[in-house]
């Protein structure tokens, strides 16, 4: 009897876990990743990409070379300062939150994508308070990475399952915007994002063991296409 009830209780937990990944991976997390490209647009616009092919290889060249792997490496240890600063005021352990939290978001270069990010953080601090999750001392002032960090402390996710579903939302929202905006279509969408599944995979377990500042971007061509989108005569995304 014990040994079956310590199975189940374990098999529950996992379900759970799992769950909860998908509710935060989905598009549907309402933190207005849906109205951002980070790019796409002027890069389709201009006709750098001009299908699936091409947008396949620029994923895969964010994912191994872009800004991407900075924050997802940053996980790691923005949980394990969230953690010590959630289980007693510690100052120390709020600082390394904050600084880490600042630099990632001086990556950025367009002011657009620095709003983004603080935009998304908000949003998520504002939903996790809503579910009984506030941040430590009520802020709501974290950036993305650092904010979904904290969600995935709160619903007991493993540090393995935060980089990959923090990859998988980016992937799904970077399609959602491709299909806007190229003669893509879901079924196309849904192919790519099945066919990069091995590569989220990959760079997820890599990046979960890397520390952040020993990594650099050669995202050189996503930096410039951001900068651009304010300079759009239309636009369809906020960046």
């Amino acid at each position: 009897m014990g040994r079956n009830t310590t199975i189940t209780m374990g098999t529950d937990a996992m379900g759970t876990e799992r769950l909860r990944l998908l509710q935060l991976a989905s598009p549907a997390l309402p933190v207005g990743g849906f109205s951002y490209s980070e790019g796409l647009e002027v890069l389709i616009q201009g006709g750098r990409l001009r299908g699936a092919d091409d947008l396949e290889a620029w994923l895969r060249a964010e994912l191994w070379r872009g800004l991407l792997p900075l924050e997802a490496a940053a996980l790691r240890p923005l949980a394990e300062a969230l953690d010590r600063w959630r289980q007693q005021p510690d100052p120390a352990a709020e600082d390394a939150v904050r600084d880490l939290d600042d630099w990632l978001l001086l990556q950025r270069e367009a002011a657009e994508l620095r709003a983004q990010q603080r935009q998304m953080g908000r949003s998520l601090l504002q939903l996790l308070a809503g579910l009984g999750w506030p941040l430590p001392g009520g802020g709501l002032d974290l950036a993305w990475p650092a904010a979904w960090a904290w969600a995935g402390l709160c619903g007991g996710l493993t540090p393995l399952a935060r980089v990959e579903g923090y990859l998988s939302s980016w992937l799904a929202n970077q399609l959602s915007a491709a299909v806007r905006l190229l003669p893509l279509g879901p079924s196309e969408a849904q192919r790519l994002q099945w066919q990069l599944a091995p590569l989220l995979a990959e760079r997820a377990e890599a990046l979960l063991a890397a520390d952040p500042h020993d990594l650099w971007s050669g995202g050189i061509g996503a930096g410039l296409a951001q900068l651009g989108h304010g300079g759009l005569y239309s636009r369809l995304f906020r960046s």
